[in-house]
């Protein structure tokens, strides 16, 4: 996500829910205290103290939306999105204490009963409407919190969520005290304590793992990694990491391509590295992509032969015109011939190369050594990451490889030559051709 304007938006939409909530939930914690003071619901007067204590957890929420949608200066690079993960674990920490409360609220319970005279209609139309309240708030939060991907706020929005609950049991409690019924309120209230605390400790855990940049996305790290690995160009993907923000998530990686690669190839790789993974996700800010050379082990090479000769064969004077192609797999110290390849393109006159390069596109080919390649040729193997290096002479395949093995051979930069001298024949030469090898196009065996 690269545009400011939508982030902000966004942001913005987030602290107008918090603004709603905290208002709404306000005038709830005043009608229960106010409800529940007047007719001595002392369970009643406790949920408006609860509720009292959320205002200040979605206030919270909301003053950490705000401070994340600030513009990013010389003092904060980054921004302010963190502001919106440290208030989510302040809110975690005040749910936690609002658990506590609840607790030492329901044993003194289980130990006193305040029975009633008349029927609680108030206080139970009360906690009624604190049910329905809150149900309409923890569904907005939830889904406005999905939609920004607000911690703070998808922790408001279980909170309100809970409060459901908590109000119900509010409900049943009174009236169990009305009927007279002991030890039924203080154990209601005692398991929706032990929630709320389940609730806060897990979200002052996620925040406090949010701020120490903790692997939090194992899945989406996957999912990253292959995505990126598909692109063409991309070698290896290595050092993937995600860290949370705010509402927002940071990735940086490290992609691996040749180590032939133009500057400007290398900025345009990495550029498509970062389109791929921010189009999928929204809620990635910022994805620093760093390039470094591929060193492989074992490297696939195509060489255009003469003659086929095993690892005595010549190589041909031209890319295009070779009536042979082999192809070979070596490291350091092994050499294996995979196999020959016959060209069936020694019949056209012009993009003959150009026609072989899409043809061995299977073989997943490193390198191309070879004495001479046309500009069209040249081009679709450098698109296609190939590292082209200039053979002199007439040396044999073996001696090819030791070459490279010794560094004695140049990479190719540049065509041997231009489209007009390729499209005019001047280096077309006529070559015995076999039978009973492969041709280009199909796959080895």
């Amino acid at each position: 996500m690269n545009n400011e304007a939508e982030k902000k938006q966004l942001l913005k939409r987030g602290q107008s829910i918090a603004l709603v909530s905290s208002i709404v939930t306000l005038v709830l914690a005043l009608v229960k205290g106010l409800v529940g003071y007047r007719f001595e619901s002392s369970l009643l007067v406790a949920d408006a103290f609860h509720s009292a204590g959320d205002v200040v957890t979605i206030a919270a929420s909301g003053f950490g939306l705000w401070l994340a949608a600030r513009k990013k200066s010389e003092t904060f690079p980054y921004g302010l999105y963190r502001a919106e993960t440290v208030a989510s674990l302040f809110i975690g920490v005040l749910i936690l204490w609002a658990g506590v409360e609840m607790a030492r609220d329901g044993y003194a319970k289980l130990l006193h009963l305040q029975g009633m005279t008349d029927f609680p209609v108030m206080p139970l139309s009360a906690a009624l409407l604190s049910i329905a309240a809150s149900f309409f708030l923890a569904k907005k939060q939830k889904e406005v919190g999905k939609a920004i991907n607000s911690q703070s706020l998808l922790a408001a929005s279980r909170e309100t969520h809970l409060d459901i609950y908590v109000s119900g049991g509010v409900f049943v409690g009174i009236l169990l005290a009305f009927k007279g019924i002991p030890y039924v309120e203080g154990g209601l209230v005692l398991v929706i304590s032990l929630l709320i605390l389940k609730l806060g400790g897990e979200t002052m855990w996620l925040s406090v793992m949010s701020l120490l940049d903790a692997n939090l996305d194992a899945d989406l790290q996957t999912e990253i990694g292959s995505r990126c690995s598909a692109i063409e160009g991309v070698r290896a993907v290595t050092g993937l990491r995600i860290r949370r923000a705010g509402p927002f998530r940071m990735v940086d990686c490290t992609i691996k391509t040749s180590p032939n690669l133009p500057l400007y190839k290398a900025h345009e790789l990495a550029d498509r590295v970062e389109e791929s993974i921010i189009e999928e996700h929204r809620d990635i800010d910022t994805v620093f992509v760093h390039v470094e050379p591929f060193r492989n082990r074992i490297l696939s090479a195509l060489i255009p032969v003469i003659a086929v000769n095993g690892l005595d064969s010549s190589i041909h004077e031209h890319f295009g015109r070779a009536p042979y192609f082999a192809f070979v797999r070596f490291d350091e110290n092994d050499l294996s011939l995979e196999d020959f390849y016959y060209n069936e393109y020694l019949d056209e006159k012009i993009h003959i190369g150009v026609k072989i390069v899409k043809s061995i596109a299977f073989s997943e080919v490193d390198i191309l050594f070879t004495k001479q390649v046309g500009e069209l040729a040249f081009s679709l193997l450098k698109e296609r990451f190939v590292d082209i290096y200039l053979v002199e002479g007439n040396p044999t395949i073996g001696e090819i490889v030791a070459a490279y093995r010794e560094n004695r051979l140049s990479g190719l930069h540049a065509p041997t030559h231009s489209l007009d001298d390729s499209e005019t024949g001047r280096y077309a030469e006529s070559s015995n051709t076999g039978t009973g090898q492969k041709t280009l196009g199909t796959s080895k065996t």
